[in-house]
């Protein structure tokens, strides 16, 4: 997309600006800037209605517990990361030297981030209903996808059952946990018979594990032949 199209959804500069604008970028910078974090906490809020909203309207036979999966599978750091990458917002951000030297244009928990501060940008510039239209819009992928196939599905049972059959189990472990209390990503290992098979992140414990759960039975199914039922 092109650079403009931010600006035809947050009219205010100053509010796309301190969008855009991580804190190592304000810590380090000679005048005040005011940085991303209070919008990424309104963002995330704003977010979750929206996706919580689409989800109970165009499904209304899924129980609370798909319904959670399904927004779990939708509001978490890859879908964000990837609709932040969509809307260049890395090339955009303004980092601090040690970000940038880092890899923080590329770094998922930073797009992210600033997807969040985004749709809370576009919220308090022009109301919920364009909130609505734009999170709907740069996230139509990630809803498309999870309708009738993602959603509802729990990884970590669909994991224990796959490893039962073959008499093994799985161990989740966190191994790091990054960002302010108040919107933290947490990164968990899953191994089982004490070898690790795969990591991931998510927005709490539980969506990293179920993401974690996801990675690895992708991985044992796409490597080993199925066992028959007993």
């Amino acid at each position: 997309m092109s650079d403009s199209h931010l600006e035809s959804w947050i009219q205010n500069p100053e509010l796309l600006r301190q969008a855009l604008t991580h804190s190592s970028y304000a810590n380090e910078g000679v005048r005040k800037e005011v940085h991303n974090e209070r919008l990424e906490f309104l963002g995330d809020s704003v977010l979750q209605l929206v996706v919580t909203e689409w989800l109970f309207e165009h499904n209304p036979h899924w129980n609370e517990g798909q319904l959670s999966q399904g927004r779990a599978a939708i509001v978490c750091e890859p879908t964000l990361a990837e609709a932040s990458a969509q809307l260049d917002l890395g090339v955009r951000l303004r980092l601090g030297r040690g970000e940038e030297r880092s890899g923080g244009r590329q770094k998922h928990s930073l797009l992210a981030d600033a997807m969040e501060a985004v749709i809370g940008a576009v919220y308090l510039d022009s109301g919920l209903e364009a909130a609505r239209r734009f999170v709907l819009e740069t996230l139509d992928f990630a809803l498309k996808g999870v309708e009738g196939r993602e959603a509802g599905r729990d990884h970590k049972t669909a994991l224990n059952e796959w490893l039962r059959r073959r008499g093994e189990e799985p161990t989740y472990e966190v191994v790091g946990s990054y960002g302010p209390d108040h919107a933290k990503t947490f990164e968990v290992e899953v191994s089982v018979g004490g070898v690790p098979l795969a990591r991931a992140t998510g927005r709490s414990k539980k969506e990293a594990e179920q993401m974690g759960a996801r990675a690895a039975l992708k991985q044992l199914s796409d490597s080993a032949p199925p066992v028959p039922n007993q």
